[in-house]
């Protein structure tokens, strides 16, 4: 209901006007020159961040993966932190690299596509080293000793043997890595949306400053058909390069003087490319007027920034987010179980499967299609069919459960997949009621991922900016929401604002999700959070994620 009917909505809005099918609206757009270059910087900058991605996180996975040094774990950790940041926290760390005062000031890239291209990179690194490390970490070395054997030099034996191996774990972790770069609306939105901008920040504009619905729906659409044909094209990839691998126990080895080349490179991108922003956001909160201060943080309480226009003040808004967020767990928690329940129970009938796996690709649909899309999908649905829902302030958080439920029932599947059907039909024998199995049985391994489950919901929606800007009242803005608008306004009070409630988001958001981590499961520590989403994409059934 609250995803199907807002992006059915959308879509019909672009294909339909007030006497049947309309197509008229997609002429206008695609008859604009303006359009072909939204769509064309759009493209560009997802193809330069997966590029850029991809060649800096085949070297750190072998680094992080496949070899074995001292201080290992911690450049992992490191190289993590970006993935789990709210992507408007990603963008005003490199607004303080780049920008006024800035290290890197001297570029001139503040504001630039060449700044969003490197903040898609940094977001989206460990996605591929994670991705291609582990499958890199199981694989048999002896196919690549026979190369060397036979006379390969090392590059000959990397490009004829390993690269080809790791062609199913490049190929999945690219397609991912291009997915949420054509849709980083928060990235680019804090960073000044450069250029003509994109077509979700098209999307905004005709929304709210044009009030062209139409419009907007059109590029909706061509948006949503980036997007299916990524899926595709990655799954064309994947059936291509997938091949029998010989694979074994994890296995690394100590640094050699053949590893000299890609430990620089990795070293480099982790403390030049992953570190360097988050050390600038963090300095640049403490400094004012070139003097270290907390004043940034005392304005938190205050709206007496220098040009602010009123509003609510920092801690205000962060109050509304967390209060959002509550809101948003309990309503994603709600389906999530059930769903869960539902996807993990064995069936039988073939037909029973077939629904079963329909379901699962049904739930991880919202994955696929852009906070943005669902947001102005709620706008032409929800809010029109029940404006007096909207006015209270309800959609938000239903908007931000469509977006985490993916990743929790996601987390929830391996945990319950896990359960021994034997369990409940030795329970059943012995004369326990169904619902007496579901408590005694499935209850525990419930237990065990629902902590996990509530920490990602909450986290997801804490930081959630896409489908939260289109629906947020002036009066219940969130964090996100200020902090984006607190870097469009003049004024050093309220670029220092930014700055720190970036990071007292940025902290409250590791904290939840290093909770989280601890509460995880301990066979299932290992595994990342795009892991489990990147494996969902190429391969939607549930036996398989359940095999992951």
């Amino acid at each position: 209901m609250f995803f199907a009917w807002p992006v059915g909505a959308m879509l019909t809005r672009g294909f339909l006007g007030e006497h049947g099918v309309d197509l008229t609206g997609f002429a206008e757009v695609l008859g604009s020159a303006r359009s072909w270059r939204i769509i064309g910087h759009t493209l560009f900058m997802a193809v330069a961040g997966t590029a850029g991605a991809v060649l800096l996180g085949i070297p750190g996975a072998y680094i992080l993966y496949r070899c074995r040094f001292p201080g290992q774990s911690l450049l992992r950790g490191i190289s993590t932190i970006p993935f789990v940041l709210p992507t408007v926290v990603v963008g005003v760390a490199f607004r303080a690299l780049f920008g006024p005062g800035g290290p890197l000031q001297f570029l001139g890239l503040d504001q630039t596509t060449a700044a969003v291209v490197l903040a898609m990179v940094f977001f989206n690194f460990s996605v591929v080293v994670r991705q291609v490390g582990a499958l890199w970490q199981v694989l048999d070395p002896r196919t690549v000793d026979a190369a060397r054997t036979l006379g390969a030099s090392p590059l000959r034996a990397f490009t004829t043997v390993t690269l080809p191996a790791l062609g199913p774990a490049i190929a999945s972790s690219a397609g991912l890595v291009f997915l949420f770069c054509s849709t980083a609306y928060g990235i680019v939105r804090s960073l000044g949306a450069p250029g003509v901008g994109t077509v979700e920040t098209e999307i905004h504009r005709q929304t709210h400053v044009f009030l062209d619905l139409r419009t907007a729906a059109v590029f909706s659409v061509l948006q949503f058909v980036f997007v299916l044909a990524s899926v595709g094209l990655t799954q064309g990839v994947l059936k291509r390069t997938t091949t029998g691998l010989r694979l074994q126990q994890s296995h690394t080895h100590r640094l050699t003087r053949a590893d000299v080349v890609p430990l620089a490179l990795t070293l480099a991108t982790v403390v030049l490319l992953v570190s360097g922003p988050l050390v600038s956001l963090v300095v640049r909160s403490f400094r004012t007027a070139g003097e270290w201060s907390v004043t940034n943080y005392q304005l938190l309480a205050t709206s007496s920034g220098t040009g602010y226009a009123g509003g609510a003040t920092v801690l205000e808004a962060l109050e509304h987010s967390v209060r959002i967020a509550v809101d948003a767990t309990l309503i994603t928690l709600v389906m999530a179980v059930p769903l869960a329940f539902l996807l993990t129970r064995p069936v039988r009938t073939v037909w029973g499967r077939r629904l079963q796996r329909g379901m699962d690709a049904l739930i991880m649909l919202p994955i696929g299609v852009s906070a943005v899309t669902i947001g102005f999908g709620f706008v032409v649905s929800v809010q029109l069919a029940a404006p007096q829902l909207a006015y209270s302030g309800a959609l938000v958080p239903l908007a931000q459960s469509v977006v985490a439920l993916p990743m929790v029932v996601r987390t929830l599947v391996p945990v319950l997949g896990a359960i021994s059907p034997r369990l409940r039909e030795a329970a059943a024998t012995l004369g326990a009621s169904p619902l007496r199995v579901l408590a005694t049985v499935d209850g525990p391994f419930l237990l065990r991922g629902l902590g996990l489950a509530t920490g990602f919901a909450f986290a997801i929606s804490l930081g959630e900016f896409g489908a939260t800007s289109f629906l947020a009242s002036p009066e219940r803005q969130t964090l996100p929401m200020l902090i984006v608008q607190l870097l469009g306004r003049p004024g050093a009070d309220n670029y220092g604002m930014a700055m720190a409630g970036s990071v007292l988001l940025a902290v409250i958001t590791a904290a939840v999700l290093l909770i989280c981590e601890r509460l995880r499961p301990r066979a299932l520590r290992d595994r990342a959070p795009e892991q489990t989403l990147g494996s969902s994409l190429a391969t939607p059934s549930t036996q398989k994620v359940g095999a992951l």
